[in-house]
C-alpha cells in the first residue's frame, strides 16, 4: 500500500498532543511520537491520568477536579489534534473541548466489556466501575473525530457499531532495531514458545487446547511466559504433562529477546487477537510462527509463508502445522526470513507515521 504524501506539507507545522494509558503503551507511543517529529510535527506526550481524572479513581477530591489540570494543558500547548491512546475521562475531556480528537482502539472493546461484567461483575463495586467506564466509552465512541482501530478486522466491528463514525486503521509499528540476535536462555528442545497473558477469559480460554496437543506431542516442549487472574485456570490443567513449562513474566524487552532467541516455533494460542505484538517481535527474531486464526491475527503475519494460521480449538491442526515446521528445518529458516522482511516492511514507524498523518489530514487545521 502506497501513501500519498502530497499533502503533508499543510500539516507539518502541526501541534499533537499524544496521551497514553499505561507504562507498557508509552514504550511504543514515545517512539511514535519520535518519528512524528522526524517528519515535521510538534508532539507532547503525556500521561493521560496526570491531566484529568474522575470516578472511580481511588482519591474521591479527582472525581470533581479531574479536568482542571486538562485545561491548563490545552491552554499551555494550543495543540491542532489530540490522540488519545484509550476511552478515558482524558478522551472525554478532549472531546468537549472541541480539539480534534482521535481514539486509538488497541482492543475488541465490546468483547472486553462482556466477559468483564461476566468474570468480575458479581462484586457490586466492580461491576458499578465496569458500568461506568463504559459509559464514558460509549459517549467517547460517539463524539470522536475519529476512530483509530489497530487492524483491519477490528475497524469492521467499530464500522458496524457505529456506522457514521470515522474510522482509519492505525497500524502500530515496531523498532526493528530492538530485535536482534543474543544469548540464548537453558531450555529443553525441540520447544515452542508462548508469550502471552492471562488477563480475558474469552482470549486465554483457547490455552486448554493444549491439553491434547501437549500429550500427543510429548517429545516437544512448550515454555509459557506471562501471568494474569486467569494462570491458574490455564497451569493446573497443563502443568501435569513433563513437557509443559510456565515461566512467569519475563523482563521486557530483554529477557523477552532471550526467550524468542531460544525457541524453535512461536505459538499464538488465543481466543481472540487483534494485533499481538510478540507476533511481530518474534518474526524480527527470524522464527516461524502459528496463531490462531481469529481477530487480527492474520494481518499480522503471512499465512504458509512466515508461519502457519491454524483453526481456533482444533488441536490436531496446530500438531499437524508444528510438525510441518519442526519436521523441516530448511522451510522453518525461509519462515523466519520471510517474517523479518515482512514487518520490517509493514510496520516501520516511518510507514506508521505517515499512514496516520494521511488519516487525520481531513480533520486538522494549522495556524
Amino acid at each position: 500500500m502506497k501513501f500519498n504524501t502530497s499533502g503533508f506539507s499543510k500539516i507539518l507545522d502541526l501541534r499533537l498532543l499524544i496521551a497514553y494509558g499505561s507504562r507498557g503503551k508509552f514504550f511504543h507511543l514515545k517512539e511514535f511520537s519520535e518519528e512524528l517529529g522526524k517528519q515535521g510535527v510538534k508532539v507532547k506526550l503525556v500521561k493521560d491520568t496526570d491531566f484529568s481524572t474522575g470516578f472511580p479513581s481511588k482519591k474521591i477530591s479527582d472525581w470533581f477536579n479531574g479536568d482542571k489540570k486538562f485545561k491548563e494543558l490545552i491552554r499551555e500547548f494550543k495543540p491542532d489534534g489530540i490522540f488519545a491512546d484509550r476511552q478515558s475521562h482524558f478522551a472525554l475531556h478532549a472531546i468537549k473541548s472541541e480539539v480534534p480528537t482521535f481514539i486509538l482502539l488497541r482492543g475488541h472493546y465490546w468483547q472486553e466489556y462482556f466477559w468483564g461484567m461476566k468474570t468480575l461483575g458479581n462484586n457490586f463495586k466492580n461491576r458499578v466501575a465496569i458500568w461506568f467506564r463504559n459509559k464514558i466509552a460509549e459517549e467517547v465512541f460517539e463524539r470522536a473525530t475519529a476512530i483509530l482501530p489497530i487492524c483491519k478486522y477490528l475497524e469492521d466491528v467499530v464500522k458496524e457499531r457505529y456506522p457514521k463514525q470515522n474510522t482509519g486503521v492505525f497500524l502500530e509499528g515496531i523498532n526493528s532495531a530492538l530485535w536482534y540476535h543474543t544469548e540464548k536462555m537453558k531450555l529443553q528442545h525441540p520447544c515452542i514458545g508462548l508469550v502471552q497473558d492471562a488477563n480475558w477469559w474469552g482470549k486465554t480460554k483457547e490455552l486448554l487446547v493444549l491439553e491434547q496437543v501437549l500429550e500427543k506431542m510429548p517429545n516437544v516442549f512448550f515454555y509459557w511466559v506471562g501471568d494474569g487472574p486467569y494462570r491458574k485456570k490455564i497451569t493446573d490443567k497443563l502443568e501435569k504433562f513433563d513437557n509443559f513449562k510456565w515461566l512467569g513474566r519475563l523482563d521486557y524487552p530483554d529477557n523477552i529477546r532471550k526467550f524468542l532467541e531460544t525457541i524453535d516455533v512461536y505459538a499464538l494460542i488465543t481466543g481472540m487477537d487483534l494485533a499481538p505484538l510478540t507476533l511481530k517481535e518474534a518474526q524480527l527474531m527470524e522464527k516461524p510462527v502459528i496463531a490462531t486464526d481469529v481477530g487480527g491475527d492474520k494481518e499480522m503475519m503471512v499465512d504458509k509463508k512466515t508461519g502457519f494460521l491454524v483453526k481456533e480449538g482444533d488441536a490436531n491442526d496446530i500438531i499437524k502445522k508444528l510438525s510441518r515446521i519442526l519436521e523441516n528445518k530448511q522451510m522453518a529458516t525461509e519462515m523466519g526470513k520471510e517474517g523479518v522482511e515482512f514487518i520490517k516492511k509493514q510496520f516501520n514507524w516511518d510507514r506508521v507515521a505517515k499512514n496516520f498523518l494521511e488519516i487525520i489530514k481531513p480533520y486538522v487545521k494549522t495556524k
